[in-house]
């Protein structure tokens, strides 16, 4: 049915591997028969949450993303660990990053968040119910800060700009 569509890869080269990401050169051949090549991130997935805790408030994160050199609110997010499940990921990454676990779970969808350059997918789960588990358990290169947003909060942060982490706007589309 795409077949019209489809580029079919000839070789495959790993130009760089580092302890996360990896970045490959493929030599494809197009749909026209002519051949290309494709330079790409390969990503282990991840999962972003939609905490929500008992005053009906999103539980956000503020921290600091390198590439872009300043500081960002964003859900509770995290990489999917060689051979877990995506839900025991969710569940793992809510409670280091903020110290709550939820009673509920909802998995809402998947998003392809850098389709040109990255084959990352991000797992979108909803929280609810969220009891304090304990204190947050961050790597040892994590420094987060928590906040709360009511749902409409969180909008208006969206379309004055304060948030604009890809993921974090696509997951609460689903709200």
């Amino acid at each position: 049915m795409d077949d019209h569509l489809i580029e079919r890869a000839l070789a495959s080269d790993e130009v760089f591997r580092g302890s996360f990401l990896a970045v490959v050169r493929d030599k494809v051949r197009l749909p026209n028969g002519e051949v290309s090549s494709r330079e790409y991130i390969r990503h282990p997935g991840a999962v972003v949450v939609i905490p929500f805790l008992v005053s009906g408030k999103i539980l956000f994160e503020r921290q600091y993303r390198h590439p872009l050199g300043r500081v960002f609110i964003e859900l509770p997010a995290g990489k999917i660990d060689a051979g877990e499940d995506i839900a025991t990921t969710a569940r793992r990454e809510l409670l280091e990053e903020t110290g709550y676990d939820a009673k509920y779970w909802s998995h809402l969808g998947v998003i392809h968040p850098c389709i040109g350059y990255s084959d990352e997918k991000i797992e979108i789960f909803k929280a609810e119910g969220l009891r304090k588990a304990g204190e947050q358990a961050l790597d040892h290169n994590e420094f987060i800060e928590l906040i709360e947003l009511s749902p409409e909060e969180a909008r208006r942060a969206v379309f004055c700009g304060e948030i604009t982490d890809a993921k974090t706007i696509a997951a609460l589309y689903w709200l």
